[in-house]
């Protein structure tokens, strides 16, 4: 299952241990993702109290961050490359914040593959491409294979399951 974002907590919520010049701040809530918070040299002369405030701040200094972005996602025109070969990484890596894909199944055993310009990458070659995004969220719109260039037009409403 994956862990909530950590959030503003008071010193009662969380268990807070040094390691070295970090803080280890882990949330009583098991839900909630553990932090490891560089703090440097200067950890060795902080309260408790003085480590939360600092990474307080800095999840205020993130929601602030947070409210003021407007996410606007890059689309590589058609014709030009959408992904290249980062090589110090061995992997493929996108070039904007959207991916036109054609999915085939000429994998081992019809496992899919995913083609991206004339690229024919495996599940685990998309995979790695899709870490370059971790952390982030992605919509997936499935569109005949002509229209992949297109916005396609969205009916928000529930799915019988039988009706799949």
């Amino acid at each position: 299952m994956r862990k909530k974002k950590p959030h503003i907590v008071s010193l009662e919520e969380v268990n807070l241990t040094r390691q070295g010049h970090t803080a280890i701040i882990e949330y009583k809530d098991t839900s909630v993702a553990t932090v490891d918070l560089k703090v440097g040299e200067q950890i060795e002369t902080m309260t408790d109290e003085e480590i939360l405030e600092l990474f307080n701040d800095s999840l205020r200094i993130r929601n602030m961050i947070a409210e003021e972005y407007t996410h606007v996602a890059v689309e590589i025109p058609p014709g030009r490359p959408q992904i290249k070969y980062f090589k110090e990484g061995y992997q493929w890596v996108p070039k904007g914040d959207v991916l036109r894909c054609i999915i085939n199944d000429g994998g081992p055993d019809c496992e899919a593959t995913i083609y991206i310009d004339d690229q024919e990458l495996s599940l685990a070659e998309f995979g790695r491409l899709l870490t370059s995004y971790a952390g982030w969220g992605m919509r997936i719109e499935f569109v005949p294979e002509d229209e992949i260039e297109q916005r396609a037009v969205i009916d928000v409403r529930d799915v019988k399951d039988d009706a799949q």
